[in-house]
């Protein structure tokens, strides 16, 4: 499938382009292959590609002086049914702890939604996620496919901490903290894995186009996975899916 794309200069150095501003699985997928058939033909000359729900931002490493030629360029490689090796992207297991201790924010969304706890919790683990694209922080990601009846306002006054490893929703987007910071979102669990680890080569496990399934534990195997997780021992359980 191929949309109407924009295309504007983004500064001196970059190229934004947009697609329809849409929250869409098949948008996202043909972000990713875009990007790769880009950096297919012109990856020595690029020193970033931008993933969001709807658009790419190509970084380069000089000052683009002709911005046109540059834009027909890239349309040409949009358009080119070249072909493009299979995509592997992963379904990740992400195990959490959704007691009150550490959901903090669950009795508040159940109250409000009048949903108990226990279908909360269900209605969050029985999603699968996309992985649409990494920030606000390292290792943040930006998930897919929540629930509408989880669909839950952000706070009006952010806390000043959350926990590293809270698991949270925020208006239709459900995520988890990588690091100890200021957040708005609602607080319903805590994962003890780590989404950022900057001694690893690939610092952040999953990338855009991935899949993340949530799985209820306890607190006892919170803390088991935790002192694996400390000591470089624990796997992250995943299914490779490959895109053709």
């Amino acid at each position: 499938m191929s949309y109407q794309l924009i295309y504007k200069r983004y500064g001196e150095f970059s190229i934004l382009i947009k697609w329809k501003a849409i929250v869409d699985k098949d948008i996202i997928r043909d972000i990713n292959t875009y990007k790769t058939k880009i950096l297919k033909k012109e990856e020595r000359k690029i020193q970033d590609c931008i993933i969001g729900y709807h658009s790419l931002l190509i970084v380069y490493k000089e000052v683009l002086c002709k911005v046109a030629e540059k834009i027909s360029f890239l349309k040409e490689i949009y358009s080119f049914e070249q072909s493009v090796s299979s995509k592997i992207n992963r379904v990740w297991t992400i195990p959490v702890c959704y007691n009150l201790k550490y959901g903090v924010d669950l009795l508040d969304i159940s109250e409000r939604t009048k949903l108990s706890v226990e279908e909360i919790i269900q209605l969050h683990i029985n999603t699968i996620y996309t992985v649409y694209f990494i920030g606000f922080l390292p290792g943040f990601l930006y998930l897919g496919g929540l629930n509408r009846k989880l669909f839950f306002d952000r706070k009006s006054t952010p806390r000043l901490k959350v926990p590293k490893g809270a698991v949270a929703i925020g208006g239709k987007q459900t995520g988890v903290y990588p690091e100890k910071s200021a957040g708005g979102w609602n607080i319903i669990g805590n994962t003890p894995l780590r989404f950022f680890d900057v001694t690893k080569e690939v610092p952040c496990f999953a990338k855009s186009g991935d899949e993340i399934k949530f799985t209820s534990i306890s607190e006892e195997e919170y803390f088991k996975i935790k002192g694996e997780v400390k000591k470089g021992l624990y796997k992250i359980e995943k299914k490779v899916i490959v895109n053709s």
